[in-house]
């Protein structure tokens, strides 16, 4: 609490100290993160991370044992490239096992979904062609099309993709979309987030097929 009241009104616990306060990760050593609802200058304090987020709203905040926090949709938003994948990974399950809204699944980005932005972003990094996302192939919806190369990429979140019925669904769509003359690579949240280079090796190679 003194670390937020130092920083001046409007401001918020953020980024890995709010994930520590939710209970999303566990605490860790270093200098508290607090953001605060401006853009200009603020003196240093000393142990204090200050991000100035004139951008956030007051809907980006909540509080927690009376401490202004930015809410679980907003600090997994922060966390994403401030900890490691396999961080963010465990903030958001542990989110999702709280019942807690992740706010992954607004629709907010392009693409339908968390794990195509992260394959997105993978992709780029790597100067990879980009990608036609989310288009029409027959009767289906791919999530990323490389048309000249006839490659399709799925990526497989297991929220959408459990069970019997969606098991039976993925092989009909693959067995559709070979017979149309498509190459298929389908990708877990796993391989996506802590295998990287693996998953860029396995799709630059079949763009060169």
């Amino acid at each position: 609490m003194a670390a937020v009241l130092a920083c001046g009104e409007g401001a918020a616990l953020s980024h890995r100290s709010a994930a520590a306060l939710l209970g999303l990760l566990d605490p860790a050593s270093g200098s508290i993160e607090v953001s605060v609802p401006t853009l200009s200058g603020r003196k240093p304090r000393l142990g204090i991370r200050v991000h100035r987020r004139a951008s956030l709203g007051p809907e980006s905040f909540t509080s927690r044992h009376r401490i202004p926090v930015t809410t679980v949709a907003q600090t997994i938003s922060d966390l994403r490239g401030a900890v490691s994948p396999a961080q963010l990974r465990r903030a958001i399950r542990q989110a999702e096992a709280l019942g807690l809204r992740t706010g992954l699944d607004k629709g907010s980005e392009r693409t339908q979904s968390e794990l195509e932005h992260l394959f997105l972003r993978l992709c780029r990094r790597h100067r990879l062609p980009a990608p036609e996302v989310n288009v029409r192939i027959g009767s289906r919806i791919v999530d990323f099309l490389w048309r000249r190369q006839r490659l399709v990429v799925e990526t497989d979140g297991y929220r959408f993709h459990r069970g019997s019925q969606a098991f039976e669904d993925d092989h009909e769509r693959d067995l559709e979309l070979r017979s149309l003359g498509y190459d298929i690579v389908r990708l877990t949240y796993r391989q996506v987030t802590t295998t990287p280079d693996r998953v860029i090796s396995a799709v630059a190679e079949a763009l060169l097929n």
